[in-house]
């Protein structure tokens, strides 16, 4: 029997690039062989997102492109867009599969001997608990490592909890249990992912606090990054426990989002700016080295001039190294849609390449406070011009002249100088 070739493609976040693993891993070598996205194909798998109208656009465009290489192949589109707009993906030529969040690690009975009426549908996820763990393996340094999904906040801009449903888990022990599948291969640094990981262990009354400490104890794993969390589940106990861990690093995602209260009561945040800013200080006041990026929606509805500029008051004062800046996306069913004073597109425009060059300033003075100093970098297998690429513990990107036998090791190093790319170059003599 002749293999069929099957290519894989995800957008959105480090959530869906773990999940993409668990399923593409159901296809086994004997059946199927796995291609990249830009090949011919018999199968193109596009894993979605939906946290913007951009993000939505851009699987439709992979779409049209999946069909130009083969316009006999079978699209399946999985993930949060599929579960939001299944009918809007399924009138689109080539798309014959579309499974949403908790159908999608169906994926491979679908294709073997399914048609689309026998496709399983779940379009409620309120009552879900539903969970699936597991990790990324796309190369042999890094793992994305899925330990939470769906969210109770409904933030009244955020169209995520419809998408995947309520917050839920494993807990620890069996977290912990598929965390020592991965610390058995060669893999050195795990990354921490969920949609609001912080939230983990609720419902078993158990907290992300334990669970991280139990994953620091661990044997087999390096390195261990904490993606984004919430800065009112980032407690003194994680942040103190990070600040004394040779294991997880000294890198923080916390999203922002607004810099002023009335925005973030608007957008149903959890937390005033003043409790965000004193997370900063904590961390900032334990490892002065630390990476913190912080996520900021400029234009949401209401948002005044004035507002604007309160937030970005307060991120020129507090010590955040880089923003990730997003423009305001309406999404349907959510509450911020039917707001009033809808931000005009133009303003949102504008505020949002402010937005940028006050992240890059940042982002400049964090690199220029650690010119000359020495960290441990994690060496990955690109390569680009004869040099080598890797982050240090505080996710500052590095090069060096490519030695193959530095891939996936861990090297103490003094960095020098940024180059023409945004990359520190590095000195490992004599460190």
């Amino acid at each position: 029997m002749e293999k069929r070739k099957i290519a894989f493609h995800t957008f959105g976040c480090k959530l869906n690039f773990a999940e993409t693993a668990i399923i593409a891993r159901k296809f086994t070598e004997d059946l199927y062989d796995t291609v990249d996205f830009k090949e011919k194909a018999d199968i193109y798998v596009i894993h979605s997102c939906t946290v913007t109208a951009q993000a939505e656009h851009k699987c439709k465009a992979a779409i049209r492109q999946a069909m130009r290489r083969n316009p006999e192949a079978s699209v399946a589109v999985i993930g949060c867009y599929s579960q939001l707009k299944p009918e809007e993906l399924l009138r689109m030529p080539g798309v014959n599969i579309v499974l949403g969040n908790n159908e999608k690690y169906q994926l491979l009975d679908v294709i073997n001997k399914k048609s689309i009426e026998e496709q399983p549908k779940d379009k409620d996820l309120k009552s879900t608990r539903s969970y699936e763990p597991g990790y990324s393996l796309s190369d042999r340094t890094r793992s994305f490592f899925k330990v939470q999904d769906g969210c109770d906040n409904f933030c009244t801009y955020c169209a995520i909890p419809f998408a995947r449903g309520r917050s839920r888990s494993a807990t620890i022990d069996e977290t912990l249990t598929v965390a020592r599948q991965i610390a058995d291969t060669e893999i050195k640094e795990i990354v921490l992912t969920g949609v609001n990981i912080g939230d983990f262990g609720r419902h078993q009354g158990q907290t992300f606090y334990e669970l991280v400490k139990s994953l620091e104890q661990l044997q087999g794993i390096d390195r261990i990054r904490i993606s984004s969390i919430e800065p009112d589940l980032l407690t003194d106990d994680i942040i103190e426990l990070v600040g004394s861990s040779n294991k997880l690093m000294p890198h923080f995602h916390i999203p922002l989002q607004s810099g002023t209260d009335r925005i973030l009561i608007l957008m149903h945040r959890r937390y005033p700016r003043e409790l965000y800013a004193g997370r900063i200080n904590k961390i900032k006041s334990l490892m002065p080295d630390a990476c913190i990026a912080a996520d900021v929606i400029t234009g949401f509805p209401g948002e005044t001039e004035e507002d604007f500029m309160d937030t970005v008051n307060f991120i020129r004062l507090v010590d955040i190294s880089y923003l990730h800046v997003f423009t305001y996306s309406s999404r349907p069913g959510t509450k911020s849609a039917e707001m009033e004073n809808q931000v005009a597109e133009s303003e949102k425009t504008r505020r949002s390449k402010y937005l940028h060059v006050l992240s890059e300033e940042k982002k400049h003075k964090f690199y220029s406070d650690n010119t000359h100093t020495v960290h441990e970098i994690l060496w990955e297998s690109d390569t680009r011009g004869g040099m080598m690429f890797g982050f240090t513990d505080n996710y500052i990107r590095c090069k060096t002249p490519y030695v193959p036998s530095k891939v996936n090791t861990i090297e103490k190093a003094r960095l020098l100088s940024i180059d023409h790319d945004g990359v520190f170059i590095v000195d490992t003599e004599g460190i």
